[in-house]
């Protein structure tokens, strides 16, 4: 018996990284996932990967109606959805006085407009049976996490862009937990520190992504590599399963009582000034 069986999962950007960990960690406990990317080939061959139930779904997350496309691929699937995490994005970093408008908004739309619509979308499907399940007297819990950063939670350098959506989201996180405990869906945000993905890989050639015509280069200057295990006190970066352990955690039974909450997964790192 896993502890997910019977539930029926979104995880957004899970093809790769955090979000592939993520979507296999849960399929390993009983669940079915939809596996979702901006490259479809990409997600087939995690989904294919992974020894499971899966749906695909490939889109860009941006553009308007295809957050509710997914849900509905998700619902024809497994008829329901018990768990969203949202966890699609990617950074462009600039400092703030070259940063332009375009790539500003970018990471307010995947980071923060995208979790709002996913979420919109997914609430006919978890609002409405919990509105059954209180008439009959039963507690059914169902479960939304998004995924921050301690860029949103302390700030970043460079990273004006990308800490503002990932800010916004916690905001998003907090009232959406008021609005919905109601419905016993747990709604709640992990701040990710140093995790070892394409994100905070080397700048390197090759390490890059499409999104509408525009190659972006992904990853840090290794300078900030070597800083950031410095101020890791348990002295390196999180690999991509130890960063699911934080996500599943909110998916699982054990967090029912936990809500509207900001889990830091750091490996005890400092982040702000505060401290």
């Amino acid at each position: 018996m896993g502890v997910l069986d019977g539930k029926a999962a979104i995880v957004t950007g899970s093809a790769r990284g955090i979000g592939r960990a993520t979507a296999e960690l849960l399929v390993a406990h009983g669940a079915q996932v939809l596996i979702n990317d901006l490259d479809g080939d990409v997600a087939e061959q995690a989904s294919g990967e992974i020894d499971g139930e899966t749906a695909v779904f490939a889109g860009d997350l941006t553009k308007p109606g295809v957050p509710d496309e997914l849900v509905q691929t998700a619902i024809d699937a497994f008829g329901k959805v018990d768990i969203l995490v949202n966890n699609a994005g990617y950074t462009l970093d600039a400092p703030v006085h070259k940063m332009s408008d375009e790539h500003f908004q970018a990471m307010l739309d995947i980071h923060t407009v995208v979790p709002f619509r996913m979420i919109r979308a997914v609430a006919p499907h978890m609002r409405e049976p919990a509105k059954k399940e209180r008439e009959e007297g039963r507690e059914v819990f169902r479960k939304i996490v998004n995924i921050s950063s301690t860029s949103g939670t302390f700030g970043n350098p460079g990273q004006a862009n990308y800490s503002s959506g990932k800010a916004g989201v916690v905001g998003l996180t907090k009232t959406i937990a008021k609005e919905w405990g109601q419905f016993k869906i747990n709604v709640n945000a992990v701040a990710f520190g140093f995790i070892d993905t394409r994100l905070t890989q080397a700048k390197v050639e090759g390490n890059v992504m499409e999104k509408d015509g525009e190659t972006i280069q992904l990853g840090i200057p290794e300078q900030m590599r070597g800083l950031a295990s410095a101020l890791i006190p348990l002295g390196r970066a999180a690999s991509s399963e130890e960063a699911a352990g934080g996500i599943f955690f909110l998916c699982s039974p054990w967090s029912n009582y936990v809500h509207g909450q900001t889990l830091h997964v750091t490996g005890g790192m400092f982040g702000g000034m505060s401290g």
